[in-house]
């Protein structure tokens, strides 16, 4: 009986909260927002728990530069309704990624998540950045290939 553990449970106050920095030129969009979603949960920590916000801040920049594979491109639409009759609405991927490159990354890394009240908390957590410039310099984010 006395060489049981016990489990550990981390506190609020010894998260350790850091920031990264991610160029998004030139990657899949599929891969990183799964890579991002993992850093935001912290589950690349060894202390993870699932229902604490223990996860980094993440920063992307360049987002208008990722990646889609394959006829995604041409083909890949996004849907909304408007909850009246005949209120549906196809937007193409091009469209959007010429007027809101930021919301392709932030909608694949939401739809990684638990659908939940902490996934709203971590994805706060996310900055994204369509060209190479970020207002973040202060915090010095290390930066992830």
């Amino acid at each position: 009986m006395s060489n049981l553990q016990k489990t550990f449970s981390i506190k609020a106050s010894e998260i350790d909260k850091k920031w990264r920095l991610i160029d998004a030129e030139g990657k899949v969009l599929g891969r990183l927002a799964s890579d991002i979603a993992l850093i935001l949960r912290g589950k690349t920590k060894p202390s993870f728990t699932p229902h604490m916000d223990m996860g980094d801040n993440v920063v992307v920049i360049n987002a208008e530069k990722v990646v889609l594979t394959g006829k995604k491109s041409d083909d890949k639409e996004y849907f909304r309704h408007s909850k009246y009759p005949g209120g549906e609405k196809f937007i193409n991927i091009k469209k959007i990624k010429a007027e809101d490159p930021e919301f392709i990354l932030r909608n694949a890394v939401k739809g990684m998540m638990p659908k939940n009240k902490l996934s709203r908390e971590i994805l706060k957590n996310l900055r994204i950045y369509a060209g190479p410039e970020h207002p973040h310099a202060a915090q010095q984010p290390e930066i992830i290939a």
